[in-house]
């Protein structure tokens, strides 16, 4: 669920808790698939995980705002994201089987101009009732597209209005042009 920040037309995204031991798992599995890496897995579920999984979740944040989708991850390195809401293409819905033990979904967003490296930084994982935060950002993305064409609009409006005084002083001019060239 999204709570409304009350500075602002805001919103921000509440994370599932679910995510931490999702987290834990996720990062065990892939160490133990690794073979090589199967103790330090045994040191990831005795400890190491949960704690980095903890402040992994205390960390993440995500506001939605007029303009733009804001989140931010990360321990070590933290990553704050801006995409502002014009440049979104679309917001991939994704569950699995493992998600979906955890009731967990993960959104993916696709930008205009994103490179393929950038790609996995683009995804919030356990975003409590994500379809919601989909359809809010979709529609806000909507609202901005046409508050902007119809501003567009508008100043064409202006320009044509500006055009036809223009003409008008050019006449003006004109006619005194012709009026000091009549007189001697």
């Amino acid at each position: 669920m999204t709570t409304p920040t009350p500075a602002t037309d805001a919103l921000r995204a509440q994370f599932n808790p679910l995510m931490r031991p999702y987290l834990v798992l996720y990062g065990g599995l892939i160490l133990m698939v690794t073979i090589v890496l199967i103790p330090l897995a045994i040191v990831w579920f005795c400890g190491v995980g949960q704690w980095w999984a903890r402040h992994y979740f205390d960390k993440l944040e995500c506001e939605l705002g007029p303009t733009a989708l804001r989140f931010r991850k990360g321990i070590l390195f933290q990553v704050e994201k801006t995409i502002p809401l014009e440049n979104i293409q679309d917001i991939t819905f994704i569950e699995g089987p493992l998600l979906k033990q955890f009731h967990l979904s993960i959104l993916k967003f696709e930008t205009a101009g994103q490179s393929m490296g950038q790609a996995h930084d683009m995804r919030l994982i356990g975003v409590i009732d994500a379809h919601q935060l989909r359809s809010q950002i979709l529609a806000r993305r909507e609202a901005l597209k046409n508050s902007r064409s119809s501003g567009g609009q508008a100043a064409a409006d202006t320009g044509t209005e500006t055009l036809a005084v223009l003409r008008q002083i050019l006449a003006r001019l004109d006619e005194v042009a012709v009026h000091l060239r009549s007189k001697p």
